[in-house]
C-alpha cells in the first residue's frame, strides 16, 4: 500500500498517504507523518519486511513504534471534512435547483403544448365543420332535385290518369246511346234519330292512350353532383381555413394609435389617434429628432421587443400607402431608404393599382384584388414580419428570418393627397374585441380576465 504514496501531492495536507482519502482516526509516527490508523496498521501487519518503515521518508523503526495523535492536523482533517460537506450539500442544492427548473420548464412545455393543441383543434373543428355544412347542404340540393323529378313524374301521370279517366266515362255514356239505338227503326223516338246521327261522329275525347309517361334518367345524377361538390370543396376548405388562420392571427390584436410626436407636419391625425391622412398645408410643429420630414410619415406610439402581435389598417379608397414596423432608432430625415438593412420592414402601394414589398431587392406583389383591410402580424423571437389581406383571408407578403435587436414600432404613411385623389384616411381597426371574443369560442370553459388572454398568447 505504500505504493499509493507516489500519488501524494504536497497540496493534499488532509489526505492519507496510502488510502489517498480525508484522514479518519489520524495518527503520526516518530518522523512526523501522519496516516489513518487502520492503513498504517494494515500497512505494517502486511509487510514483507521484518522491520518496520515510515510509508511516506522510509525512516526504519526497530520495533513498531507507539502512534500519537496529531491534533492540529486532526483540527485540520475536521475543518476540512466540513468545507467538503458543505461544498457536496451545496452541488446537491445547485442539482435539486436545477432539476426544480427542469421540472417547470416541462411543465410550461406542456401548457403552451395543450394551449396550442385546443387551438388546432377547434380550428380542425371550425374547419371540418364547415365542410360538413357545406357536404350536408350538396345532399340537400341532389335529394331535392331528384325529389323534383319525380314529383313531376307523378304530376304528369296523374294528369293523364285523370283524362283517361274522364275518356272513359264519355265512351262508357256513348256505349249506353249506342244500346238504346239497337232497338227496331220504327220503334225509335224521333228525337233518338237525331242522336244516331251524332254517334256516328268520332269521340270528343283527345285518346290519352297514345300518351305516355316516361320515368326520368337519374343516371349520373349522384356522379355530376359529387363531380360539382369536389370542384369546390378544396377551395372551400382552404378559404375556411384561411378564415380561421385570420381568427387566430386576431389573438395577438394590441391596442395602436398614431404618435403625434413622430408625424409629419402636414399629416392630419383624429382625436382618438386612429385616422390619418395628408393635409394641403404643413403645421408649424417643433421639428424633434423623433419627427418624420420631409417623409409625410407617422410612427405607432406602442413598442414592442418580444413575443408577437396584429394590428389592421383600413386602406379603402387610397392609391398610394406604406405600412410596416421599423425599429426604435431608424432616420426620420431626409430621404429614406425603407429597407430591411435600414430598420424598415414594409409593403406599399403606388400609382393606385401596384404593389412591392420593400425587401432587398424589392419584389412587385401580383394580388388578385386590391385590399380593403391589411392585417400586420409580428414575431419578435422568430423574426417574421407578415401582410395580409383580411377581407380576402390571403397572405400578401412575408418578411422571413429577419434580426430584431431593439424595440419595433408600426410605420404608417398615407402619402400625400395627389390634389384629392388620395385623401382618404388611414385607419387603424379596433379588433381586440374579436380577440377576446376569439378566446371564448376556444376556452368556454374559463371566465375571462384580461391577464388571461396575455397567459393565453
Amino acid at each position: 500500500m505504500a505504493a499509493g504514496s507516489t500519488n501524494m501531492k504536497p497540496e493534499d495536507p488532509v489526505l492519507c498517504a496510502i488510502c489517498l482519502t480525508a484522514f479518519t482516526d489520524l495518527v503520526s509516527t516518530p518522523c512526523g507523518h501522519n496516516f489513518c490508523k487502520n492503513c498504517i496498521v494494515s500497512h505494517w501487519t502486511t509487510s514483507i519486511h521484518i522491520q518496520v518503515n515510515c510509508p511516506m521518508c522510509k525512516e526504519v523503526f526497530n520495533t513498531r513504534p507507539q502512534m500519537e495523535i496529531n491534533s492540529l492536523i486532526s483540527e485540520v482533517v475536521y475543518l476540512f471534512r466540513r468545507e467538503e460537506k458543505l461544498r457536496s450539500d451545496a452541488i446537491v442544492q445547485q442539482m435539486i435547483k436545477e432539476r426544480q427548473v427542469k421540472i417547470e420548464e416541462i411543465k410550461h412545455s406542456v401548457k403552451k403544448s395543450k394551449l396550442e393543441a385546443d387551438t388546432e383543434k377547434e380550428k380542425g373543428v371550425q374547419v371540418f365543420s364547415a365542410l360538413k355544412e357545406y357536404v350536408n347542404r350538396g345532399l340537400t340540393r341532389l335529394l331535392r332535385e331528384i325529389e323534383d323529378k319525380q314529383k313531376a313524374v307523378e304530376g304528369k301521370a296523374e294528369y293523364v290518369i285523370t283524362e283517361l279517366g274522364e275518356e272513359i266515362s264519355e265512351l262508357m255514356n256513348r256505349s249506353s246511346e249506342e244500346e238504346k239505338l239497337s232497338l227496331p227503326e220504327d220503334c225509335l223516338h224521333p228525337h233518338l234519330h237525331q242522336s244516331f246521327s251524332l254517334l256516328n261522329d268520332s269521340p270528343p275525347t283527345q285518346d290519352q292512350t297514345q300518351v305516355n309517361v316516361c320515368s326520368p334518367t337519374y343516371e349520373g345524377t349522384v356522379v355530376k353532383a359529387v363531380a360539382q361538390l369536389e370542384e369546390t370543396f378544396c377551395e372551400q376548405a382552404k378559404k375556411k381555413l384561411k378564415e380561421v388562420e385570420i381568427k387566430k392571427l386576431q389573438q395577438f390584436a394590441v391596442d395602436v394609435t398614431f404618435d403625434p410626436d413622430t408625424a409629419h407636419p402636414a399629416l392630419i391625425l383624429s382625436e382618438d389617434k386612429k385616422q390619418v391622412y395628408c393635409g394641403d398645408e404643413k403645421k408649424h410643429l417643433p421639428d424633434n429628432t423623433k419627427r418624420f420630414n420631409p417623409c409625410v410619415s407617422v410612427m405607432g406610439k406602442q413598442s414592442f421587443s418580444s413575443g408577437r402581435f396584429y394590428y389592421e389598417v383600413q386602406v379603402k379608397g387610397k392609391s398610394a400607402w406604406d405600412l410596416g414596423v421599423a425599429r426604435e432608432s431608424i432616420n426620420r430625415k431626409g430621404n429614406i431608404s425603407m429597407r430591411p438593412q435600414d430598420g424598415y420592414w414594409t409593403i406599399i402601394l403606388i400609382n393606385g393599382n401596384e404593389y412591392f414589398a420593400l425587401s432587398k431587392p424589392s419584389a412587385r406583389l401580383c394580388l388578385t384584388s386590391a385590399p380593403e383591410k391589411v392585417g400586420v402580424f409580428v414575431d419578435y423571437d422568430k423574426g417574421l414580419v407578415s401582410f395580409y389581406d383580411v377581407d380576402a383571408v390571403a397572405l400578401i407578403y412575408s418578411f422571413t428570418d429577419c434580426s430584431f435587436t431593439e424595440k419595433l414600432h408600426p410605420f404608417f404613411s398615407p402619402c400625400v393627397s395627389e390634389d384629392g385623389k388620395n385623401s382618404a384616411p388611414l385607419i387603424i381597426g379596433d379588433i381586440q374585441s374579436q380577440a377576446v371574443d376569439f378566446y371564448r369560442a376556444v376556452s368556454p370553459a374559463k371566465s375571462f380576465h384580461p391577464k388571461l388572454l396575455l397567459e393565453w398568447q
